[in-house]
């Protein structure tokens, strides 16, 4: 509590009471008042001009609207806002501050779903809300929160359905994320992909329910972004489940596979006893990290040297796949931090399953893909470029590099492209 003292001339000093939140309140309704004061004002003054067969004026201010309380990020302010009479055939005076019928100013609007999205249960909301607005919050409970999970659910229906047409995304980033569904047995097999467009710019592509990741769900997944016209990638990054490289050497075979160095150093070193595990995990960074492809073909035959006598299976998972993990040597070295690993998606969706985990899971599969995809969209606004985005845009061209580097022959195509 704020205390000012005043003098009044005559010896006594009246206290004034007021809270910052009380002030907060008061200073936004002047100034809301004063704004929308001026916009009327300035509407009249640009029809001035515009009269009747009588002369009178066709548009003039009528009064005040009654008194609305319209939720801000200072608390409840109950706001009247000046009418204007129009009396032109269809046009109507709409105030772009204040909007009709509007009860919560648009970042607040925006803010709910953040709320919710990061972790703050339906339940809570009048709590929390009244907290932050006080006691006054209105419109403000679970079923806001419900009835926006429905108003998600539609935009997740028609955005999934939207034109890929034109979209060329150079790299490809696929994988299958599992979270609770609080009705249902079955956990939510959510099918993700991440693109990178030829100015580095990532864009999630799409999210949809999928079967165990079976590779009949990857199949139809990557038909109907073809059928809505994404072109095929360069390069697709992903783990080892065999649905996804399946689906895509059938749909998109000209694709190169890189499989991911996260999701298989955990393979290899599931197949050792614990005690190995720290040395061969340091091995493993060192054949991902080689400066070039012959470095780590021979960090990767020290590591079979090393283990294959007694953890055949540990080489074997290793091998199997050893031309896919080093494929990104084929690609700018700018660009390997992010080629190496599905990363794109993990921590994206990290914030999904920490979400799911506060609500013991959504409700319905419905509800949880929307909720994926509203927190994907809202993450996507934050993510940066590639690094190197520039070079994004040779890869796409076919220009050709080696050990990260581009090759000699290639410059001339480089400089053909940059005319």
């Amino acid at each position: 509590m704020l205390e000012f003292t005043t003098d009044d001339g005559k010896g006594t000093a009246p206290e004034v009471r007021q809270t910052l939140d009380e002030l907060a309140r008061e200073g936004a309704h002047r100034m809301i008042a004063a704004a929308l004061s001026i916009e009327v004002d300035e509407y009249l003054e640009r029809l001035q001009h515009v009269r009747d067969e009588q002369g009178h004026a066709m548009v003039v201010r009528n009064g005040y609207a009654r008194e609305r309380p319209v939720n801000m990020g200072a608390g409840v302010v109950n706001i009247k806002s000046p009418r204007v009479n129009d009396r032109r055939q269809d046009h109507r005076f709409s105030s772009r501050i204040l909007p009709p019928y509007m009860r919560r100013s648009p970042r607040l609007e925006e803010a709910l779903p953040i709320l919710y999205l990061r972790g703050l249960s339906t339940g809570d909301f009048s709590e929390a809300l009244s907290v932050l607005l006080g006691a006054e919050a209105a419109g403000f409970s679970a079923t806001t929160i419900s009835r926006l999970l429905r108003v998600w659910q539609d935009e997740y229906q028609e955005w999934r359905k939207r034109s890929l047409k034109g979209k060329d995304y150079v790299y490809l980033w696929a994988d299958g994320i599992h979270f609770q569904v609080r009705l249902e047995e079955d956990r939510l097999a959510c099918l993700v992909l991440i693109g990178v467009l030829p100015d580095g710019q990532k864009e999630m592509i799409a999210i949809e329910d999928g079967y165990r990741e079976s590779k009949e769900s990857w199949a139809s997944l990557l038909r109907d972004v073809k059928r809505r016209g994404m072109l095929a990638p360069v390069l697709a990054v992903g783990d080892g489940a065999l649905g996804f490289w399946s689906a895509l050497r059938e749909v998109y075979p000209e694709a190169r596979e890189q499989r991911c160095w996260v999701h298989k150093i955990a393979n290899v070193l599931d197949k050792l006893p614990k005690r190995l595990q720290p040395r061969a995990k340091a091995m493993l960074h060192e054949i991902m990290r080689a400066p070039d492809r012959a470095s780590a073909e021979e960090e990767m035959a020290h590591f079979v040297r090393e283990y294959e006598a007694k953890y055949p299976k540990a080489t074997d998972c290793l091998m199997k796949d050893s031309e896919a993990l080093l494929a990104f040597f084929d690609f700018p070295a700018q660009h390997w931090t992010h080629l190496r690993t599905t990363n794109p998606i993990e921590s994206t969706f990290a914030t999904v399953k920490a979400r799911t985990r506060v609500t013991k899971g959504a409700g319905s599969r419905g509800a949880g893909l929307a909720l994926a995809f509203k927190l994907t969209l809202a993450a996507e606004q934050r993510w940066r470029r590639v690094n190197a985005p520039h070079l994004v845009a040779l890869v796409q061209a076919g220009v050709k590099f080696k050990d990260g580097e581009q090759v000699v022959s290639s410059v001339k195509e480089t400089e053909r492209i940059a005319a």
